[in-house]
């Protein structure tokens, strides 16, 4: 017998070789019965008889379904009331219960069940009914209700992976991890052998954290394994394996025909008998040792601060460790709160929507929703993966999951509009489910999923308006929607929370919001006898009224029904529901979550020495429990020790977005701010909490900010506030916080001698401080300006070389670079000193000073174009366009890379796009091996801190409530940058064909005309071909490359090359040659190619509606290029209009002629239409057709 704790009893040598000779082996479809399957199932009834003789002498057995463990007995009179009053008003503080006498529940009942409610308690010894005795109920179409007709929907799922023989899974001996290498284990039978065997080892997925690579198990190992675990049959049960390539894991939905679904035409015979599923041996081991180490990549996570609060955290602690796991936004964390170690669980691309554990806490499965879904099933001993089911579906993923207890069934629900619950033998095979129901966007968003611990083959999932029940086995599947409103017991039913099993009987409780608690029970006619047969046709027998608040936690552990509450209260129910003891001092906020820990030895009983409370019987009996572990909806998670009742809140995190973020620049300290009113100081080298503050409700932490010596700290917040507070204690420097601002603050800075602070809001404003020595309030208000007309996107102070005083700059949307004349500024008097607009069509992000690698001094800038741009920092004047990263999304915000000396050592730059955090070697020259990236966060990256010895990368993402703590492994960085190759070879590769492709060839050519029409075509003299061309020819050889640069871009082109050699040589630079021009070409073209949407726009934009699409008049058109944007001259119009429309030779006047405007506008009159659409102009006058095709996506 299978007993609560996935232990099997012993089972002798006869026994065992009997069940092995009668189980029956499955009908494969499309077989008709045979004599042979005549006699099995003869037999198979034979052994159940003898079975349940077995049961009522105390024989043991191995069919865990057949008998039940007999509860202990419980006092019904001296059981305690139901919570009926609320105890939270003048009632002493206490976490136990006093003594109460028993009352029943307040109760409302349908119609006829006067007699069962007469019989609450369930006969004990009864035997339940085997699922296969029940096979016939499965295929019925209706079922009588009363007078009514409750509709069946049944599913078959024909797989075409063979499936195990149950003589296949009953031999299985089980498998220990060795310690020297991390491979994993199947679940697997309890041993029938003294002889373990070894499992073969699993590869972990491209996506996991890297570990040691197990070894491959020989020819000679696998064949000796097999000899040692066959059975009466020849095959062996697969063990649990990686799949790297894509799988599905919302299949294609069955077909439904007359109230049944099934993707086979004929369902499986009924004499498919389903094996039991095995239970995990406890084995002894060591504690697992999985903290993290270096990473072979450039960046690795180390420690996650936060977690999501709305995926309930997991007990993974035993005998031998103290280890909670929960999420943090694409990651899992396994965390060790006695030993203070994190193990970070990688391999999502998207943030994390459910988890779930195996019993024995050992197997973990992690699920997402979103592009590149996929579920993962990890070995919580060692961290590592040895399952992976992947969606290709580009919506898909899952919403929830859950394990049978022995590990060996997972079911997942999909989180697509059409819901599927699919069951996966997920040791076996990780790529077809066993069979899967699709469910009617009618049942609402199925969020919760439990499997019935008696009978895994039942189970029961809701969402906040409809419980609807599963059978299934191997191929089929049959599932009930029984409705439920408040009309049909004349009161309020609430929002469905979560549901259970009772033990030893057929019911199911459903919690909701509102405090009650919904009783189900098989569908039929009433009974003076509790049903103990299962069925999962079932209807709402009776709604309970159980406490005030909402129930959000409904669990059960032992013989005892856990609920946890909106008030933070956690109250223990016995299987009559009446209230045995409560937990309501926690102070941790309304429960989420409640886990357990797993003990091999654990008995409910109060062993001399302890203190375990008394429960709310008379006899006041001692209140033995497992500890456990609870999380609440504001993300504090706390353990409870049952023995003294010690409860140790083990972490107390933001639960609303975090935005603030700054690091110390001195000491190891990260300060962590969010919308909560949280303010956290972490030492992240210990990652211990320094110290914490909590603001008033309604201030909103929107940035913060250290000044450079660490011993003030700026704080902004979304209501327009600035507060300075001391770094050691949090405390307020100024009496009443700084309010010029009416909307958020949203970047704050110190200049480099702490003498000024400056904020940038959203109303684009900038607000100065001044410094004030020996006064009480350290920093006074001295004005505000305001310069853009557009968000501001970054602001910093600098060092003027010349006199050491601090300046300070503002980039904003508008294009503009605007410099504050800080020296000349006074009260309510801020003057500017310069203002720039840097971009012509891009729009600048973010802005960094460049770092002393060159002998000219500049500030570098990332557009929403994918491109760098460094301006020579006193004359602004772009000095170079590099082509940066193209990660999917431009560069946010970017920062230098601190080290201990910056003149020496060799310096890089920390950047974040919208979801990704990266590092790119300096000096930038538009290498694209020189970068790399890695999602740092899936739903968005709200900012970016750098450690004070540059060693670690901080990243914070805003709705998802966490921060990433990244190591920096500068070799691997360098190595990547190595294997791309060197000089010219990366850049060959950014041309289509690279060095051996068309483009290349007709780029030599274009090099070697250009030189002939510099020296003219008609010139006849001796000609000496070199390998460089004028810059002169410059703008012409990339617009035969198909790079049409503005006049801007042509002269910001050229300004590069000509003072590329001017600080050093005070000299310029007049030619360029091929190896100079490639790079040119590829930092300066777009880094996606031509836009048609953008032609298109434009037309949209100052064009009017017609049948044909946008279009703009020929007039309007013609005034558009003389007078907006780069202005064209009257005779450049003309000519090149013409030209445009084939009434010039090629060339034009730049190569052959002197251009004749005289007839130039009646060929414009007579050729170009009245109205021009989008179409037209880039067909008939550009001579595009490549805007007749779909653009290119960006990456």
């Amino acid at each position: 017998m299978a007993d609560e704790e996935g232990q099997s009893a012993p089972v002798t040598q006869e026994e065992e070789q009997k069940q092995d000779d009668v189980v029956a082996e499955p009908v494969k479809e499309g077989e008709g019965e045979t004599q042979e399957q005549v006699e099995t199932e003869t037999k198979v009834e034979a052994q159940k008889d003898e079975d349940t003789e077995k049961d009522n002498t105390g024989a043991p057995t191995e069919q865990a379904d057949t008998t039940e463990e007999t509860p202990q007995d419980v006092n019904e009179n001296a059981g305690g009331a139901p919570e009926g009053e609320s105890k939270e008003d003048g009632q002493q503080e206490s976490t136990s219960a006093p003594p109460a006498e028993p009352t029943a529940p307040d109760t409302t009942e349908g119609p006829g069940e006067e007699a069962q409610q007469q019989q609450e308690v369930s006969v004990e010894g009864e035997a339940k009914t085997d699922p296969a005795e029940k096979e016939e109920d499965n295929t019925q179409e209706t079922v009588q209700e009363g007078e009514n007709l409750v509709p069946v929907f049944t599913t078959d799922t024909s797989m075409d992976v063979e499936q195990p023989k149950p003589s296949e899974v009953s031999e299985q001996a089980p498998t220990e991890v060795p310690t020297e290498a991390p491979t994993t284990e199947a679940p697997q039978e309890a041993p029938t052998s003294e002889a373990p065997t070894e499992a073969p080892p699993t590869e972990p997925p491209t996506e996991a954290p890297p570990t040691e690579a197990p070894k491959e198990p020989t020819q000679t190992e696998i064949s000796q394994q097999q000899s040692e675990t066959a059975g009466p049959t020849e095959a062996t049960v697969q063990s649990p394996r990686t799949v790297t390539r894509e799988k599905t894991l919302s299949p294609p939905p069955p077909t439904e025909t007359m109230g049944t679904m099934s993707t086979q035409q004929e369902p499986p015979p009924e004499t498919n008998v389903i094996p039991d599923a095995p239970k995990i041996p406890v084995v002894e081991r060591e504690p697992s040792q999985i903290e993290g180490t270096m990473s072979n990549t450039a960046l690795n996570v180390v420690w996650s601060f936060g977690l999501n609060r709305n995926i309930p955290v997991k007990n993974l602690t035993d005998n031998n460790r103290k280890l909670i796991m929960y999420a943090c936004a694409h990651v899992g964390v396994l965390y060790d709160y006695e030993a203070n170690r994190q193990h970070i669980l990688q391999g999502h691309a998207n943030p994390l929507t459910c988890t779930c554990i195996s019993e024995d806490k050992r197997w973990l499965a992690t699920g997402d929703k979103g592009r590149d879904s996929m579920v993962i099933i990890w070995d919580t001993y060692t961290g590592v993966p040895v399952q992976t089911i992947f969606d290709d579906d580009q919506e898909g993923g899952v919403v929830a999951m859950a394990m049978t207890p022995d590990a060996r069934y997972l079911a997942t629900l999909s989180s697509a509009k059409k819901q599927i619950l699919a069951i996966w033998d997920w040791t076996v095979d990780g790529e077809n489910p066993m069979c899967t129901a699709e469910l009617s966007p009618n049942y609402g968003v199925q969020n919760f999923i439990k499997f019935n611990e008696e009978d895994i083959h039942y189970l029961v999932t809701n969402s906040d308006s409809q419980v609807v029940f599963f059978h299934w086995s191997d191929k089929h599947m049959e599932y009930f929607a029984p409705p439920l409103t408040d009309q049909d017991f004349n009161k309020p039913v609430g929002r469905y929370s979560q549901s259970i099993f009772q033990r030893n009987s057929s019911r199911v409780y459903s919690g909701t919001s509102i405090g009650n608690l919904v009783v189900w029970d098989n569908n039929k006619p009433v009974t003076k006898l509790k049903s103990m047969e299962l069925s999962a046709n079932k209807k709402a027998l009776k709604i309970i009224r159980l406490q005030e608040r909402g129930i959000n936690v409904l669990q059960t552990t032992e013989k005892y029904i856990v609920v946890g509450d909106m008030a933070g209260h956690v109250k223990f129910f016995d299987e009559s529901l009446k209230l045995v003891h409560w937990y309501q001092d926690f102070h941790l906020g309304p429960i989420t979550s409640v886990s357990f820990a797993y003990s091999t030895d654990f008995q409910a009983v109060a062993k001399e020495g302890t203190n375990y409370p008394p429960d709310a019987t008379i006899e006041a009996k001692k209140f033995v429990i497992k500890d456990f572990v609870v999380g609440s909806s504001i993300a504090v998670v706390g353990s409870i020790t049952a023995d003294g009742t010690k409860v140790k809140v083990i972490h107390r995190e933001h639960d609303a977005a975090i935005h603030a973020l700054t690091a110390h620049p001195r000491q190891p300290y990260i300060v962590i701010g969010s919308y909560s009113g949280l303010l956290k100081i972490w030492d992240y080298e210990k990652k211990q909490v320094m110290v914490s503050r909590t603001f008033e409700k309604g201030n909103l932490i929107r940035c913060c900010s250290y000044d450079p010596k660490g011993a003030y700290i700026a704080v902004g917040f979304v209501n327009g506030s600035v507060r300075i507070l001391d770094s050691i204690t949090l405390r307020d420097e100024i009496a009443e916080p700084f309010r010029y601002a009416r909307d958020a603050i949203t970047h704050i800075a110190f200049s480099h001698d702490s003498k000024f602070l400056a904020t940038a809001d959203a109303e684009f404003t900038m607000t100065l401080f001044r410094r004030q020595r020996g006064a009480t309030e350290p920093y006074i208000y001295l004005g505000r300006y305001r310069a853009h007309y557009k968000p501001i996107k970054d602001i910093m102070f600098g060092v003027h070389l010349d006199t050491d005083q601090p300046r300070l700059l503002s980039l904003g949307m508008d294009r503009v670079l605007v410099e504050y004349d800080l020296e000349n500024s006074d009260q309510d008097d801020i003057r500017i000193s310069s203002t720039d607009r840097i971009e012509q069509s891009a729009v600048p992000q973010c802005m960094a000073w460049y770092p002393p690698i060159t002998k000219e001094h500049f500030i570098v800038t990332a557009n929403d174009q994918f491109k760098f741009k460094l301006y020579n920092a006193t004359t602004k004047m772009c000095r170079k366009t590099l082509l940066g990263p193209t990660y999917g999304s431009p560069i946010q915000k970017l920062s230098v890379l601190p080290t201990k000396d910056p003149a020496r050592d060799k310096r890089y730059m920390v950047y974040v796009t919208k979801y990704k955090v990266g590092l790119h070697i300096l000096p930038l020259d538009g290498n694209p091996h020189n970068a790399m990236a890695l999602i740092a966060h899936p739903a968005e990256v709200a900012n970016m801190a750098c450690s004070h010895d540059g060693k670690y990368i901080f990243t914070s993402g805003g709705t998802d409530s966490t921060v990433h703590m990244w190591e920096i492994n500068l070799k691997a960085l360098e190595a990547q940058s190595r294997l791309g190759g060197e000089d010219l070879v990366p850049f060959y590769g950014l041309l289509e064909g690279g060095r051996e492709g068309e483009l290349f060839a007709e780029l030599e050519d274009y090099f070697y005309y250009a030189q002939i029409r510099n020296k003219g075509v008609n010139d006849m003299g001796r000609r000496e071909v070199t390998t460089k061309i004028p810059l002169s020819e410059v703008p012409f050889v990339m617009r035969a490359m198909g790079f049409y640069p503005s006049e801007q871009e042509i002269e910001d082109m050229l300004n590069e090359v000509k003072f590329s050699r001017y600080v050093e040589t005070g000299q310029y630079v007049d030619s360029i040659d091929l190896g100079e021009f490639i790079k040119l070409y590829t930092n300066h073209r777009p880094a996606f190619g031509l836009d048609p949407e953008k032609l298109v726009e434009a037309f949209d934009v100052l064009g009017i509606a017609t049948p044909k699409g946008s279009a703009i008049e020929r007039g309007d058109l013609l005034d558009y290029l003389q007078t907006k944007g780069e202005h064209m001259t009257e005779y450049e119009l003309a000519e090149y209009l013409t030209t445009l429309l084939g009434f010039n030779a090629e060339g034009g006047s730049s190569e052959l002629q002197e251009f004749d405007s005289s007839q130039a506008g009646d060929v414009i009159d007579q050729n170009l239409p009245h109205q021009i659409t989008a179409d037209m102009f880039s067909k008939e006058v550009l001579g595009f057709s490549m805007y007749n095709e779909t653009p290119q996506s960006e990456i």
